[in-house]
């Protein structure tokens, strides 16, 4: 199991002190974030939580998990790997023909 937990239904007044403060219960907490939105600043209601053991962080789910915490039942689970949905490939399918093209080419 990871070490890296995803922390869901937060507040939108949640701080990272808060989050840093409630999981330290479980264990050490290596790392805290919030996701925020870019243009706003707004928080999405979710982050993650990285804690120093995977013994640690099965600590956390066991307390945090469907537990109320300012006036909302968290979900805490195990962190998806990141996904990089982004390549090359993905953002050029079906895009530009190039010099080469054979639309409208002589018989």
């Amino acid at each position: 199991m990871a070490t890296n937990l995803y922390v869901g239904n937060l507040s939108y007044q949640t701080t990272l002190a808060d989050l840093e403060t409630l999981f330290a219960q479980a264990g050490t907490v290596k790392s805290v974030n919030i996701i925020k939105d870019p243009y706003s600043g707004q928080s999405k209601g979710f982050g993650f939580v990285e804690m120093s053991t995977e013994e640690e962080a099965q600590q956390a789910i066991s307390l945090f998990n469907g537990k109320t915490f300012q006036d909302r039942d968290l979900v805490v689970n195990e962190a998806r790997p990141k996904r990089n949905d982004r390549s090359s490939g993905d953002r050029n399918r079906g895009g530009s023909r190039g010099r080469g093209s054979q639309r409208g080419g002589r018989w």
